[in-house]
């Protein structure tokens, strides 16, 4: 076996590939189906199980196997009934797995419990999501994040339960586990190690918002892209701003944030901002450990929520990302600046296209797109233009001659209109300017400036 194995506590294992053979693993969903709650249609839970495969696919795992396991009283030592953990065991057997990703939150105890039924290693979502998340983080801030939230899953698996020098330890094995001062002793060192990690964060966070502050003073209003994982949203950034970033029919191919400036039609500048993907049962440590990054979000001036509209779970998808964005502090307010757009538009059939593009003409606030093919993002940029000059004013100012940086700080600040220079040297520049930069011009040119109005104005 070629499969080499960092030692953790009770999951997070680093599945590190030495050559081509990949670790054997079988992915098991479990359908949570409670007394009195809505059966969940069949369609939703074939949509659940092949994300939950995706998710393995994304650290390399052979997949042997794929299991749906229906749950109405959940067992609190194993989770699953006797009956299907003994079939489980049996088919890890069969197929010689040696890892079983269960598509659930595990308690210590049950993970450790099924990994003695099964024989074999058992993940659970937040452990996959966490070695996941530790393969795609590739600055230091983005490694600080996932050690963070990857601390916090281990710290609570010491409790009954193997610590990594159990695992290392030699011996016959009948001197038993180590004592209750070793546990202590491994539960000070990681909250030591988190301690740490939350002062690097802290500043990372004071740091990002001192950028906030320069690109205020710039200023770009900030277009910041938020979606489900594998939604698209790093080939419409690529294809808006013309970044190389890593855009892969992958979940979670983007993990650190990406910025870019980049210019629309009519000369506005904005930051276009890439964030990490959303999922449903997003761990509450990685949405705290993301936080400092996530803040992009919230100061942003639009929110572009993109989604896979060809994905036959798109409404789910949507109302996860609703709901993260509410945890982090999305308010009605803030909504007003989201921009929905339905990505994929080149996957769907022409009579679901027609009917999506009806929906979308009676939905405010809502563009097809496909990032792929190109078509719809004119109509999105025209959009988030028109929404960014909502509160926009058209003013006339009067330069001097001699004044060549009044010229340069109003093109590169507002939208020029237009540009008549008289006789005498003189330049009447017709100007589009942001409530913001209106201020910072009347304190500039004072008195040169006159005020036309908020309706617009063609270009002359």
């Amino acid at each position: 076996m070629s499969t080499r194995r960092k030692s953790g506590t009770g999951g997070g294992v680093d599945f590190q590939i030495e050559g081509k053979q990949a670790t054997r693993a079988i992915v098991l969903h479990v359908d949570r189906r409670d007394r009195g709650a809505p059966p969940t249609s069949e369609r939703a839970v074939s949509a659940r199980l092949e994300e939950a495969v995706g998710l393995a696919q994304a650290i390399d795992l052979e997949i042997v196997g794929e299991i749906i396991a229906p749950v109405t009283a959940p067992k609190p030592a194993t989770l699953l009934g006797s009956g299907k953990v003994e079939e489980i065991a049996e088919q890890v057997k069969a197929t010689e797995a040696e890892l079983v990703v269960v598509n659930a939150q595990l308690s210590p105890i049950q993970q450790r419990n099924l990994e003695t039924a099964w024989g074999s290693k058992v993940l659970d979502r937040t452990g996959l999501i966490l070695e996941i998340f530790g393969r795609r983080a590739s600055t230091r801030e983005g490694t600080l994040q996932v050690e963070f939230a990857h601390l916090e899953y281990q710290k609570s698996r010491l409790v009954r339960s193997w610590t990594h020098l159990e695992r290392q330890r030699g011996g016959f094995g009948f001197l038993g586990g180590p004592g209750e001062s070793q546990l202590e002793a491994d539960r000070r060192l990681i909250q030591e190690r988190i301690s740490r990690i939350e002062r690097q964060l802290e500043s990372v966070k004071k740091t990002r918002a001192l950028h906030r502050k320069g690109r205020a003073r710039v200023p770009y209003p900030v277009v910041a892209l938020v979606g489900y994982t594998n939604a698209g949203k790093s080939t419409l950034f690529n294809r808006l701003s013309g970044a190389g970033v890593l855009a892969k029919d992958l979940l979670f191919a983007t993990l650190d944030p990406t910025m870019r400036v980049i210019e629309l039609h009519h000369g506005r500048k904005i930051i276009l901002s890439d964030t990490v993907g959303f999922i449903s049962d997003l761990p509450t440590s990685l949405i705290a450990a993301f936080r400092a990054t996530l803040e992009e979000v919230l100061s942003a001036d639009i929110i572009l929520h993109v989604r896979d509209i060809a994905h036959e779970d798109t409404d789910a998808q949507s109302e996860d990302v609703n709901r993260v964005l509410a945890e982090l502090g999305i308010d009605d307010l803030r909504r007003s600046r989201i921009i929905e757009v339905w990505n994929k538009l080149d996957l769907l059939p022409p009579e679901e296209r027609a009917a999506r593009e009806a929906q979308a003409l009676r939905k405010p606030g809502c563009v097809l797109v496909s990032a792929v093919t190109g078509e719809g993002l004119e109509p999105l940029l025209e959009l988030v233009e028109g929404r960014l000059g909502a509160g926009d004013t058209i003013y006339e100012i009067l330069l001097g001659a001699e004044d060549g940086q009044g010229q340069a700080w109003l093109h590169e600040r507002g939208e020029v209109l237009s540009r008549r220079s008289h006789e005498d040297g003189r330049v009447l520049m017709k100007v589009r300017l942001a409530s913001d930069v209106a201020g910072q011009a009347q304190s500039r040119f004072g008195s040169a400036m006159k005020l036309l109005g908020k309706k617009k104005v063609a270009a002359e």
